[in-house]
C-alpha cells in the first residue's frame, strides 16, 4: 500500500512538472545572425539541388600561351541547366561583366581596366559592335 501511494505521488509530481514545462514553451525564434559569413566559396542551389549561383576566389593562373591572369573574385549565375548566363569578375587590374545568350556566347561583354574600358555587343549572327570611350 505504501509503495502504491509513492507511485501515485510520483506520477502526480511528474504530471505537474509536465504541465509546468508545457506552459513555459515559447515560440522558437531565430538566433542572432552572425555578423560575418566567412568561407572560400558560396553556392546557392535550387530546390532540386542544382547550383544556380556561385561566388568564389579564382587563383592566379598562367595559360599555355604564357598569358597570365591575376587572382580574381568571380560571381556566376547559372540557368537551370547549369549554363553560365551572368559572370562578374574583379581583380587587381579592374573588373568585367559578361551577359550570355541562350547559346552561352557573350551577348554583352564589358571590361573596365586602367589600360582602357570597352563594351562589346554581339548578336546571334556574330556581328559585333565595340564601344570605347
Amino acid at each position: 500500500m505504501k509503495s502504491q501511494r509513492l507511485g501515485i505521488a510520483l506520477a502526480a509530481l511528474n504530471l505537474v512538472l509536465l504541465m509546468f514545462t508545457v506552459a513555459q514553451v515559447r515560440p522558437t525564434v531565430a538566433q542572432d545572425a552572425a555578423p560575418v559569413l566567412r568561407g572560400r566559396a558560396l553556392e546557392i542551389v535550387d530546390t532540386r539541388g542544382r547550383v544556380r549561383a556561385r561566388i568564389d576566389v579564382q587563383p592566379a593562373v598562367t595559360m599555355p600561351d604564357v598569358k597570365s591572369y591575376p587572382e580574381a573574385v568571380v560571381v556566376r549565375l547559372m540557368d537551370p541547366n547549369g549554363r553560365i548566363r551572368v559572370k562578374l569578375g574583379a581583380d587587381r587590374d579592374g573588373s568585367g561583366l559578361v551577359l550570355a545568350d541562350d547559346s552561352q556566347q557573350p551577348g554583352v561583354h564589358m571590361i573596365a581596366k586602367g589600360s582602357g574600358s570597352f563594351v562589346k555587343l554581339t548578336n546571334k549572327d556574330g556581328r559585333e559592335r565595340l564601344l570605347k570611350p
